[in-house]
């Protein structure tokens, strides 16, 4: 059975100015799209199957990523059903010379694992074997919705 810390993903995008508003910070339609593809990766590697996005719930923006910071994105397996897989999402805005965080953004969203005709497949169950993984999981599921 995978473990939650297997699942566990961090990955940085520069923040250029291809990704920016007329603002000069990251559009949030950027930072979806890192979240939704960061988490589909975390599910993946938990389920060892394809995985498509069955929801994201709600998504709050607490702050702006400029052009030249960092986005951080984190993403973890938290809990499972059948065949959903629940993700934690987190982005933060970094800078590159200091590493310094801020969050930015959080969600959760549920991804299913499917086969190579697209047909919903069964999951394995999650297990928490360590303190730092016990700790994500219930930061996860006190936040959840």
């Amino acid at each position: 059975m995978p473990d939650l810390l297997e699942t566990y993903l961090e990955n940085r995008w520069m923040v250029q100015p291809n990704h920016a508003n007329h603002l000069g910070t990251t559009h949030g339609g950027n930072v979806l799209k890192w979240m939704d593809e960061l988490g589909a990766m975390s599910a993946m590697r938990f389920a060892g199957e394809s995985c498509v996005t069955a929801r994201m719930d709600q998504v709050n923006f607490t702050r702006p990523i400029p052009v030249g910071d960092n986005a951080v994105v984190e993403a973890y397996v938290y809990d499972t059903g059948t065949s959903s897989i629940k993700v934690r999402l987190k982005a933060a805005r970094e800078n590159p010379r200091t590493g310094e965080r801020e969050p930015t953004t959080e969600s959760y969203s549920v991804y299913v694992a499917i086969d190579e005709d697209g047909d919903p497949q069964p999951v394995p169950d999650l297990t928490v074997d360590s303190e730092r993984g016990r700790e994500l999981r219930a930061a996860a599921s006190d936040g959840e919705r």
